[in-house]
């Protein structure tokens, strides 16, 4: 695998080279100081042309880069279309090294600054930003919720207890392991809010909670671990019980702290749930 900064030469002095780009920018993890350095990070790269067609009329120059495995295009797809502005490669190479490459025209800088604390400019051929960009995750730190986003994931969360628990009641295995994911979202929500509260809402725990771990007791990570076992029925009815006793201890311990109020509504959904678990669970037969 060719080093980063061997990968990183690749990128500057194809931009260097090509009139057609002007600037690069440089975006994500790599970029973030607070994120550990691995082999896994992409190389999230944006450069910015004075002429998008020129490079979309072909693919043939991404093979500067390397040799490639894979490569998606979302901007031209169908079933995944793209989301955000320009023009994507996805890319990954046969040293397993993956870069993210985004075309963007040159009048977009301003968007591109604005948009995400984790960007910088690596390449400015033109002076177009005279400033020197220092990436920051500040925007992706924890934040203190208010009673009122407090109460809405303790509302989200009971409300999908609803739908889990039909799901496992009708014999509809996949439909509740999916309503178990979003109801475990707001959990890990519930949890991060925690761990905020005893350390400080001034970092991030990652992207989709992958640093949460470092926080949370022994006890508490084997309990949430142990909400992934979804291979069964039962193994889902134990995972959605583990996740109330989990969710109302964290949500319990928040709100005295805060002095927010814990909703009633914990109370009439576990007597809905344990009522029909004792008509459908426990090995009995699912509702057809």
């Amino acid at each position: 695998m060719r080093t980063p900064e061997e990968f990183m030469d690749l990128v500057l002095t194809f931009a260097r080279e090509n009139e057609h780009i002007r600037m690069v920018g440089m975006e994500g993890s790599r970029v973030n100081k607070n994120i550990p350095v691995d082999s896994f990070q992409d190389f999230d790269i944006t450069y910015f042309v004075d002429d998008i067609g020129a490079f979309t009329e072909n693919d043939s120059w991404l093979s500067f880069f390397g040799d490639i495995v894979m490569m998606q295009k979302p901007e031209d797809m169908e079933l995944f279309p793209a989301e955000e502005e320009g023009y994507s490669y996805l890319i990954l190479f046969d040293d397993y090294n993956k870069m993210d490459l985004t075309l963007l025209e040159t009048k977009q800088i301003h968007d591109y600054l604005q948009g995400d604390g984790l960007r910088t400019i690596l390449l400015d051929k033109d002076g177009r930003v005279p400033e020197k960009i220092v990436p920051s995750d500040r925007e992706y730190w924890l934040k203190k919720p208010g009673p009122r986003s407090f109460d809405d994931c303790c509302n989200e969360f009971w409300n999908l207890t609803i739908y889990v628990t039909k799901g496992l009641c009708r014999g509809e295995i996949l439909y509740a392991i999916d309503h178990l994911h979003l109801l475990r979202n707001e959990l890990l929500r519930m949890l991060s809010w925690k761990v905020g509260m005893e350390n400080g809402f001034d970092f991030s725990v990652g992207k989709n909670y992958k640093f949460i771990s470092r926080y949370l007791a022994e006890e508490t990570w084997d309990m949430l671990m142990s909400t992934y076992r979804e291979d069964s029925y039962e193994n889902i009815w134990k995972a959605l019980f583990t996740c109330h006793a989990l969710f109302r201890k964290t949500a319990l311990e928040c709100a005295a702290v805060w002095g927010y109020s814990y909703p009633e509504y914990d109370r009439n959904v576990s007597r809905y749930v344990d009522k029909l678990y004792g008509i459908y669970g426990n090995g009995k037969e699912e509702a057809k």
